[in-house]
């Protein structure tokens, strides 16, 4: 015998005849999402109605699902906790905008996933506004302009590299002019040798 229920013989035949678990689990699946999605519309019905244990199947039917989310994006029990409680909170106080053609189950899960997001920015801001301005001038509401414009005077090390490297350039360059003044006297005349201050 298989796992279900049927022989070797029956398991093995691949004619088609029998239906497979696969097919069967996935029949019985749509099956059960179309009940859910057909009671959950009587639920909101019976809750608009003022039938308050109806809302209560819709928060046990539903919790659990928002809590996985709610878990994932805070990363703690206790904010999932209160997560889950607010959702279910603000989605009994605006049932009566329920769309009805659309499933409670992703009406409540949207409404979580936001009031979620919507925290996590608040504790970011919280944390941001503990740990105090990083700038000087974060902290008060004039901010100097010329304080934002940075520093560009050399430091006094840079000056003294800048005036090393003056005195060496200057001597590289003199050296320079006078091999010139020597490898181009053959070729000038006289009195330019004279005026360039070598002689012929």
């Amino acid at each position: 015998m298989s796992l279900w229920g049927e022989s070797r013989a029956e398991s093995a035949d691949l004619t088609g005849r029998r239906l497979t678990c696969l097919i069967v689990g996935m029949r019985e699946g749509v099956e059960m999402a179309d009940e859910v999605a057909v009671s959950d519309a009587m639920a909101v019905e019976r809750t608009l109605a003022g039938d308050r244990d109806a809302y209560r199947v819709l928060v046990e039917r539903h919790s659990r699902t928002v809590y996985r989310m709610a878990y994932r994006m805070m990363g703690n029990a206790h904010d999932a906790e209160e997560v889950v409680q607010e959702s279910f909170l603000r989605a009994y106080q605006k049932l009566k905008q329920f769309a009805g053609n659309a499933n409670f189950g992703t009406w409540v899960y949207r409404i979580a996933a936001n009031y979620a997001i919507d925290r996590i920015r608040q504790r970011n801001a919280d944390e941001a506004r503990r740990e105090g301005p990083s700038k000087p001038g974060e902290d008060s509401l004039e901010v100097d302009p010329l304080s934002q414009v940075p520093d560009m005077s050399p430091s006094p090390e840079r000056l003294a590299g800048m005036k090393s490297n003056s005195n060496a350039t200057k001597n590289t360059v003199f050296r320079a002019v006078q091999k010139l003044r020597r490898a181009m006297a053959p070729f000038l005349e006289g009195k330019e040798a004279r005026a360039m201050g070598t002689e012929v």
